[in-house]
């Protein structure tokens, strides 16, 4: 028998971990079905986005996109993310969504306001989730309403919008060069990564590109004649085409690779390709395992694969180049971004400081 409380119109049935929701329908047919949520008050929000639901196509107002849930959101936007995004962006958003499915599954859009994107917020919080964890997962939820509002034009808000949580201060590791040669020597030693994975640390460090940006990367994009690896729009993670000069060590590495390239498998358009085996020509698509290996062997501890990137920042500030030029290079979109690195230049301050010392006339 159904444990019903009619003052909310919620209720359980027996064996069932979910709250039931009934409500009346625009036919005025008694309806009653899963909420698919256990606790209580997530529940209720469910119920009252089925409510409003109902309310709006009774009254003759509602749009046939009020009809829509969630889930009709995110596969139409996922279809588009499949299309118009590298594979490493559209696995991104995939994932995202699986976490924001198990909070508003089942809701109708017209019931996701500003209160339940909060309670995500909360609920992703006491979950342990980190700032920019959460904030990437509602980028794809804002990502995912502008595109049904702006391309489809389902007449729906976007109650993401000012919503957002601010992120942490960016962690900023990175390595002085001894120990970077240290982890090169042991990335040679890779029994199945010693022939890109001492290469891609080297461009890394020499270049400030993301890893997915260098495992993409076509010799289609450098121009060794010139000395400069060119990233259109659709190859950064920021969607602003950049430019990269190469230094005389990642000059060096693309020669060598290219020529290796001609040797083993000329017909392949990737800088990072197996160069031997069964995969032959076929792009080398995860390190992480073998960079991990690495850093065990060279005694480098707490230092991830994107630690290279902050590495060559570090690098450059140190040798005194302004945080402008760091923000162009790294693709930045505002300088904030890169003043996590500011303090790695005490030279500059010295200098500031130093004309405290000079006295007038």
């Amino acid at each position: 028998m159904s444990t019903h409380n009619e003052g909310d119109g919620l209720y359980k049935q027996p064996g069932s971990p979910y709250w039931y929701g009934s409500y009346t329908d625009a036919g005025g047919k008694r309806v009653r079905r899963s909420t698919r949520r256990t606790v209580k008050r997530e529940a209720k929000v469910v119920l009252a986005g089925w409510r409003e639901q109902a309310a709006r196509a009774a009254s003759g107002s509602q749009a046939p996109e009020d009809l829509f849930e969630f889930e009709d959101m995110m596969v139409a936007f996922l279809r588009h993310s499949r299309k118009s995004k590298r594979p490493s962006g559209y696995t991104r958003d995939l994932v995202a969504t699986a976490r924001l499915r198990e909070h508003f599954a089942g809701l109708p859009l017209v019931a996701i306001t500003r209160a339940p994107v909060k309670a995500y917020m909360v609920k992703r919080e006491s979950q342990g989730a980190a700032p920019a964890t959460i904030l990437r997962e509602l980028a794809v939820l804002s990502a995912a309403f502008n595109y049904v509002r702006f391309e489809l034009e389902w007449p729906v808000g976007n109650p993401v919008q000012g919503r957002k949580p601010t992120p942490a201060k960016g962690r900023v590791r990175w390595e002085p060069r001894e120990r970077i040669e240290a982890l090169i020597a042991a990335a040679e030693e890779e029994p199945k990564a010693a022939s890109h994975l001492p290469d891609f640390i080297r461009l890394a460090v020499n270049t400030g590109c993301r890893r997915g940006e260098l495992l993409w990367l076509q010799w289609a994009q450098v121009d060794l004649e010139v000395g400069v690896i060119r990233l259109a729009a659709t190859d950064t993670k920021t969607g602003s085409a950049r430019g990269i000069p190469l230094s005389d060590e990642a000059q060096g590495v693309l020669e060598r690779r290219l020529a290796k390239r001609n040797r083993n498998c000329p017909g392949s358009p990737w800088v990072f390709c197996h160069l031997d085996g069964p995969r032959v020509g076929e792009r080398i698509t995860d390190i992480k395992n073998s960079f991990a290996g690495a850093c065990r062997r060279a005694g480098i501890e707490d230092f991830r694969i994107h630690d290279l990137r902050h590495t060559f920042a570090s690098w450059l500030v140190m040798a005194g180049a302004p945080l402008t030029e760091v923000r162009d290079l790294l693709g930045h979109t505002t300088v904030r971004m890169t003043e996590r690195y500011a303090h790695l230049a005490p030279d500059n301050h010295k200098s500031a400081i130093a004309r405290l010392n000079v006295r007038p006339g």
